[in-house]
Parts: C-alpha cells; structure tokens; sequence
C-alpha cells in the first residue's frame, strides 16, 4: 500500500518519504478494524513527531498522521456492526497510508453533514476547543474570550465553539486573511498582530484560549481580568517564560489543555466529550484551508513549519 514514512527523526523532515509498496498492516483481531482512509488531516503535533519535539514518540520508522476518515473494510470478532461504515478515525500516529488497523473503539461514524474532507479535520480542533473552553476553561454565555492563532485549525475550532456557545469571541492573527476566515467562523472582533512583537490593547477578557504560546502568548496573557482564565494549548511559538507574579496579583488561573490525555486519564469523561462535540458538528464544521493528494502531503508540513497555513489542510488518499 502506499503510505508517508518517516523512516528518521529531523528538523527538517528530511526523513519524510512516500513509499509505494509499504507492508499492509495486520488484519483485525478481536474488537479491532482495518479502514481504507479516504482523508487525513495535519495537525501541528504530527509535525513535532518527525523530529521528536512532540511527547508521544513513535517507534521508527512510523507512519505520522492522527486523525482522518473512511470505510470501514474488515472487522474482527465483537466488531462487526462497524463493517461497512463511513467512520472518524482517532490514532496516535498511522493515518496518512492507504489503510489502518486499529482498535474499534478508536473509530466513530461521521456525524451527519459532514464530507471526508471535514470529518477527517473535525476531531482534534473540536476536541481542544471542548476541553480548553468548556471543561477546563468553564466558559458561560456572555464572556469575553481570546483566541490567539485564530486563523489555523485549532484557533479556528476555538471561535466557533466559544461563538456557539454565545461568548462574544476575540481573534487575533497574523494576515487579514486569516482574520476574515476566524470572523466567518464567528469571531465578533479582530485583532491583527505581529508574531516577532505582538501588542495586544485589550483588557477584561474573561478566557484566553492560546495555541501559540512565545511573546504573543505574554500578550494575551496581559489581557485577562482579575480572575480570568489563560488556557495553554501549545507553543507554535516557542514556550514562554511565565510572568507569574501577574497571575498572582490578578488572581488568573493558568491551565494546561491536553484534550486526548484527558480522555486516557478518563475513559467516561473523553465519551461525554465526544458526544459533545458531535452534536455541535454542524455548528463547528472546520474549514478546510488545503486538500492535496497523498503523493504531496510531505508540503503541507514544510507550509505547517512555515506558518502559512489557513484552517486545516487535508491529504486525499482513497
């Protein structure tokens, strides 16, 4: 089958190959399924993986890729209502090939209204976005909520939720561009900064959803009210050194986000998550910024490193 190995770990992803003849994988045992992948969708963890930034570090070589979608081919014992269903696949690593075999509970069928393209992207983003602002963030209706990188994948799943869930929404971004597509999703205002030395003149946000981290993330952080709460999602740029002086005199809570670990630490909690964001699913279709086919997928990592992405890029496998 053909697939996109990363056979070593390197910054500059020089060990990112297309293999054409790559072994299938194992057919399904008992509760496991084999999917032919029809989408996969980029998201900035793959992209740490290929040179080991990232805290979970598959066995090389490993097939990068953790979400995606399609049909449902064989099935083992205990699973076979799921044979010949269109499903969401979750994985650690694996879904840019041809094909994957994984346990059935790693697969879901697409909630209705969505194509392959936007199933494959609906998960991670939406999931964060869940986790971040609703559980850990306890976001209400009414509040003021910062979504930093608000024109990729994952500040994007931001704004929709937080607009959904009836906050008035602050998007802050790099281009025009992307602002335009965050206000689309929902975005009430924007706010367009320079990454090298970003200023943000806001003040009384109530939540701070921040996937970027570095100085824009200390900007943002400067804009929380007394009592606010600064969600860290990631650190596209770079891990900032915390002033927590400023969250003790203005009592912020400051909260990591992890929504997969979550999920693994609680089982029945990451279930209610799922469902939770499934019946949002029209309401948070994400948009798909690229679509390329298997054979180029390896450019949309160098445009991921490269910061040029709008919304979530997708590969077309089957």
């Amino acid at each position: 089958m053909r697939a996109l190995v990363c056979h070593h770990l390197s910054p500059d992803r020089s060990g990112l190959q297309l293999e054409t003849d790559w072994p299938e994988p194992p057919a399904p045992r008992a509760g496991e399924v084999t999917v032919a992948i029809t989408r996969a969708a980029l998201n900035f963890p793959d992209l740490l993986m290929l040179s080991g930034g990232y805290q979970f570090r598959p066995e090389l070589p490993f097939i990068p890729g953790t979400e995606g979608a399609g049909m449902v081919i064989a099935v083992g014992a205990g699973a076979e209502a799921l044979l010949g269903q269109r499903v969401i696949i979750g994985a650690r690593s694996g879904s840019f090939a041809d094909r994957i075999t994984l346990p059935a509970s790693s697969v879901r069928p697409v909630p209705a209204g969505l194509d392959d393209a936007e199933a494959a992207a609906f998960t991670v983003g939406a999931l964060t976005a869940w986790v971040g602002l609703m559980t850990r963030g306890r976001l209400t209706k009414g509040e003021r909520v910062l979504v930093t990188g608000a024109g990729g994948g994952m500040g994007l799943a931001a704004v929709a939720l937080a607009a959904h869930e009836g906050a008035e929404v602050v998007a802050v971004a790099s281009s025009e561009q992307r602002l335009a597509t965050a206000k689309a999703a929902g975005a009430h205002h924007g706010v367009s900064v320079d990454r090298s030395d970003p200023a943000i003149d806001l003040r009384d946000i109530d939540v701070v959803f921040d996937p970027v981290g570095g100085a824009l993330g200390l900007a943002a952080l400067k804009t929380l009210r007394r009592g606010g709460r600064h969600l860290i999602i990631g650190f596209v740029g770079g891990v900032p050194a915390m002033p927590l002086n400023r969250a003790l005199l203005k009592e912020i809570e400051v909260m990591g986000v992890r929504a997969g670990e979550y999920a693994r630490q609680d089982p029945a909690a990451g279930r209610r998550h799922i469902a939770a964001i499934d019946e949002r699913a029209g309401a948070l279709r994400p948009h798909i910024g690229a679509v390329v086919p298997l054979e180029q997928a390896a450019n949309l990592f160098d445009q991921m490193a490269e910061g040029t992405l709008v919304g979530k890029a997708v590969v077309a496998i089957g």
